[in-house]
């Protein structure tokens, strides 16, 4: 009888180390602050200012960019966009050409507020945090992320290279790699 509470003492303290890997669920990262205005336009009154460079929190993340993923499926992102983003009634993803800009805080903004002609406003829909996680992905599409964290396959259909082996599109143009 003794032996029992010495093995449950055991178990107690061995069973915290059977955690792989931290994931926050629902932690936003301090770029994702609605106070803090993303720009739309670089038109302002007065002294013009430096552009801000906001990354997404998940563009080195495997997880978050699997997630984003996940949920470019879920929320028909493909409906628009193409399956892997090549393009259908809304503009291609997968390319350098971008209307609204490349940048982090500029597809959380085209994804948050919405674009005139077609993309709509999510915000109030999507949590934050799962917009990060869209913006991480689709700037994978691009291969505007580190193809180690970029996912490796698709597990659907199949119809274009896996994230991690599409290169930049700048450095295919200027022959740099």
């Amino acid at each position: 009888m003794r032996g029992i509470p010495l093995v449950l003492v055991g178990v107690m303290l061995v069973t915290p180390a059977c955690e792989r890997e931290k994931r926050r669920y629902t932690e936003l990262p301090a770029a994702a602050d609605r106070s803090a205005a993303v720009r739309l336009t670089s038109l302002q009154p007065g002294a013009p200012q430096a552009p801000s460079n906001v990354q997404s929190p998940y563009q080195y993340n495997a997880y978050g960019l699997a997630e984003g993923k996940r949920l470019y499926a879920a929320y028909n992102c493909a409906g628009c966009h193409g399956l892997g983003g090549g393009g259908a009634i809304g503009p291609a993803l997968m390319d350098d050409k971008w209307i609204y800009g490349s940048h982090a805080d500029q597809i959380f903004s085209s994804i948050s507020q919405g674009r005139p002609d077609g993309m709509p406003s999510f915000a109030g829909h999507i949590p934050d945090q799962q917009i990060w996680q869209l913006v991480a992905y689709v700037q994978s599409l691009a291969g505007l992320v580190s193809q180690d964290a970029a996912t490796s396959r698709n597990d659907d259909q199949a119809v274009s290279k896996p994230e991690n082996r599409i290169e930049d599109a700048k450095q295919i143009q200027t022959g740099h790699r």
